[in-house]
């Protein structure tokens, strides 16, 4: 029998032991991690989230986050995983995207699915360098510019396009359209930020046009001017008179 103080030592030394393993990573109530068709997929659907969760394994090729209360995508919520393939956001409350929601995703995210959100608008720089497949139907779009640059750098997944309408903080002309003809027809960055852009560039290319014709027509009647004056004959110096007094000393010496 150990003596009362060897039964102590022994006696912190399994609670120490305990305390420092860690206790396995449970996903958010409503989660599972399961293998579809051999790749890891992290499904989160309908579990009442109205934040990205952590703790999504860094391995994840499949996220489904849809069905929530998701309001906003901040700067880099998905940058931990590097592998991530797919992404479903769809049936959320999403009205705010960062302009780097998808850092990090620009080599590996295929497929992202928006719809069914209440977004009026997103910004171009949330897609920039992504070579993705997009659904963004089902949105009170505000048709602007901002949505037409974005269009111009993603894919739209097959048979989403027609149900990209025109919301009620679009033109009221615009309201209840589909987005697709419109924008095929009319150049909606006349005005914010990409007309601004537009419009700096036109300004530029139109002052210096301005300055050029100023150029050439100071040069072409430079030399018009020139031309007469090689053309113009050559004044004879007027004759001076001859005084009388000059005259009678010339006659006088000869």
């Amino acid at each position: 029998m150990l003596p009362p103080g060897s039964h102590l030592l022994s006696l912190l030394l399994v609670i120490g032991t305990r305390s420092t393993v860690p206790s396995p990573w449970v996903p958010p109530q409503g989660c599972y991690v399961a293998e579809e068709a051999g790749e890891r997929t992290f499904r989160c659907s309908q579990a009442g989230l109205s934040a990205v969760p952590p703790g999504i394994p860094n391995d994840t090729r499949k996220l489904y986050l849809d069905a929530n209360r998701l309001a906003s995508v901040p700067a880099g919520a998905f940058q931990h995983l590097p592998v991530l393939e797919e992404l479903d956001l769809s049936h959320n409350v999403l009205v705010h995207l960062s302009g780097a929601a998808f850092q990090g995703l620009a080599g590996t995210l295929r497929h992202l699915d928006l719809s069914a959100n209440q977004l009026a608008s997103v910004p171009v720089e949330a897609f920039m360098g992504l070579q993705i497949q997009v659904n963004l139907s089902a949105n009170p779009w505000r048709c602007d510019c901002a949505l037409q640059e974005v269009l111009r750098q993603v894919r739209l997944a097959p048979g989403t396009g027609t149900g990209i309408v025109c919301g009620p903080g679009a033109r009221p002309d615009l309201v209840g359209q589909e987005f697709l003809p419109l924008a095929g027809e009319e150049e909606l960055c006349g005005t914010g930020r990409g007309g601004a852009r537009r419009s700096t560039d036109v300004a530029l290319l139109v002052t210096m046009g301005g300055w050029l014709v100023l150029v050439v027509a100071y040069l072409v009647h430079y030399v018009w001017q020139n031309r007469d004056e090689t053309r113009r004959p050559l004044k004879r110096a007027p004759l001076l008179p001859v005084r009388s007094e000059d005259s009678s000393t010339l006659s006088t010496v000869v």
